[in-house]
């Protein structure tokens, strides 16, 4: 896996809101913690600081030893933390949207991000990419639910025009698709849950036929679906653990909050 880089903390602001579909907004942001973020592609992903109900703007860690800073604030001054993907990045625009699955006030980022406004401010640290296609020789296979698709969207958008990739991605139903830049030879599965219980990413890599030439497995979104592809890649299709990446963005019985 690539390495972690070493950053700082920065505030970034809100520019622009719209809804892409009925359950994911975009937000655009600028301002430092934009200026100079390395365009890295893939699954750029960064800690995403939350100011609280009475704060304008988060309070920051100021160095790179944010984690032990963070934990020494005091309760009441202490941004909450979440882990969200740059969607697209235009640096010569000092932009950058970052898409948010939307559910209510179930979390405080999807509290946040129903409310987001121009003006409104946050904080940004930078934490690299996990997926890594030089490592990983052959044709990718990418598999997660909505809280996913930012990073898969970012992922299929940077592989390079030859490349081959299998994606699977989970949704509630057919509002919930977008349309992804990929080359030619990226096939695209959407799996609508409305369809059935048995209409789940599990599910459909059982039944998929996996590609003989199989690279880097890229695994995202709830925590038990996510290890239990992991599980039946590795002990039913045999498929080596080096070779697959995986994350658990949320837990079901917590709240949705990251993407």
């Amino acid at each position: 896996m690539p390495a972690r880089p070493s950053a700082r903390a920065a505030l970034v602001e809100v520019s622009a809101v719209r809804r892409v579909s009925p359950q994911m907004a975009r937000v655009t942001f600028t301002g430092p913690g934009v200026t100079g973020l390395p365009a890295r592609g893939y699954d750029h992903w960064f800690r995403f600081f939350l100011p609280l109900n009475d704060q304008q703007d988060p309070v920051l860690p100021a160095t790179e030893d944010w984690w032990n800073e963070w934990k020494a604030m005091p309760e009441n001054v202490r941004p909450v933390i979440r882990n969200y993907t740059v969607r697209q990045h235009r640096p010569r625009a000092g932009e950058i949207d970052v898409d948010f699955v939307l559910h209510g006030d179930t979390g405080p980022a999807t509290r946040w991000a129903s409310r987001a406004q121009p003006g409104d401010r946050a904080g940004l640290l930078e934490q690299g990419i996990m997926f890594d296609r030089a490592a990983h020789p052959g044709r990718p296979l990418i598999a997660g639910d909505e809280t996913a698709l930012p990073a898969i969207a970012g992922i299929m958008a940077s592989l390079e025009h030859d490349d081959r990739a299998e994606v699977y991605i989970e949704v509630a139903d057919a509002a919930e698709e977008q349309e992804l830049a990929a080359p030619p030879g990226v096939r695209v599965h959407w799996i609508h849950r409305s369809e059935g219980p048995e209409n789940g990413v599990l599910d459909a890599i059982r039944r998929a036929e996996l590609p003989a030439d199989l690279g880097h497995t890229w695994l995202a979104g709830e925590s038990s679906v996510v290890t239990s592809v992991r599980r039946h890649l590795v002990n039913d299709r045999g498929v080596a653990k080096k070779d697959i990446s995986f994350c658990g963005y949320w837990r079901r019985d917590k709240s949705v909050d990251e993407a």
